[in-house]
C-alpha cells in the first residue's frame, strides 16, 4: 500500500491522524467544536486492536473477511464489514448491490455497500442514529459515499484492510475526513489483513474476466 505520486510507502498499520493532515475545522457557529478523542496507539507485531483485550474468539477483521467471502460467493464484489460495540458484534454485512443479500431475492440497491448495510443494521439494533461508541471494521478502504455515512454515524474508530487507490476516499481521492466541511473524524487505521482482502478481490475479478 503506497502513497500517491511516488510518495514514501505507507506502513502496513498506521493511524492517519498525524501532522501531514490539516488541523480540525474552525469552531462551528456558537463556538461549539466537534471533539475528536486522542488516537489509540498503532498496532505492532500483529497485535489485535480493541477486541483482543482479554476477549476470546475471532477478531473483527476475520469476521469481516468472512462476510466478504459470502458476498463474493453470491456474485457481489467481496467486501465485508463488522460493527463492534466494545467486544460485542452488533452487525456484520457484506456487499449486496445486486439484490443478493442472504441469498434471497431482493431489489438491487446501488447503495448496498457493506459499510452502508452494517451502519443501517447497527442503528436498527441499537435504536439510535449516533454510533459514537462503536468501531467499524471493513475489508476495503471506504468510498466517498460510505465515508460520508461513517462520519454522519459518528463512528469512533475506522479500521480497513486493503487500500483502494481508484475508489477509496479516506487516504485516497478526496480524503474526506481531512476536509474542513467534515463534522466528524474517526480514528483511522489502515492495512490490517491487507493481503487477505486483496487476494479475495484479485481472485474475484480474475474469475470474471
Amino acid at each position: 500500500m503506497g502513497g500517491e505520486g511516488g510518495a514514501e510507502p505507507v506502513p502496513k498499520v498506521r493511524e492517519l491522524a498525524d501532522a501531514r493532515y490539516p488541523p480540525p475545522a474552525p469552531p462551528l457557529q456558537g463556538g461549539e467544536r466537534i471533539s475528536h478523542p486522542p488516537p489509540a496507539p498503532p498496532l505492532r507485531g500483529g497485535e489485535r486492536i480493541a477486541y483482543a483485550r482479554g476477549v476470546s474468539g475471532p477478531d473483527p477483521m476475520t469476521l469481516a473477511l468472512e462476510q466478504a467471502r459470502l458476498a463474493g460467493a453470491l456474485g457481489e464484489v467481496p467486501v465485508g464489514a463488522v460493527l463492534m460495540l466494545g467486544s460485542r458484534v452488533v452487525a456484520a454485512c457484506g456487499n449486496a448491490t445486486r439484490g443478493t443479500a442472504g441469498g434471497a431475492a431482493r431489489p438491487p440497491d446501488p447503495t448496498g455497500h457493506a459499510e452502508m448495510r452494517v451502519l443501517r443494521a447497527a442503528a436498527a439494533a441499537l435504536d439510535r442514529e449516533r454510533l459514537d461508541d462503536c468501531d467499524l471494521w471493513v475489508t476495503l478502504e471506504p468510498c466517498a459515499m460510505c465515508a460520508g455515512a461513517i462520519g454522519h454515524a459518528r463512528i469512533r474508530r475506522l479500521y480497513w484492510a486493503a487500500a483502494d487507490p481508484k475508489g477509496g476516499a479516506v487516504e485516497h481521492g478526496p480524503r474526506l475526513f481531512t476536509q474542513a466541511t467534515c463534522h466528524h473524524r474517526p480514528e483511522l487505521y489502515g492495512g490490517l489483513r491487507e493481503a487477505d482482502s486483496a487476494a479475495l478481490l484479485r481472485d474475484f475479478f480474475a474469475r470474471r474476466r
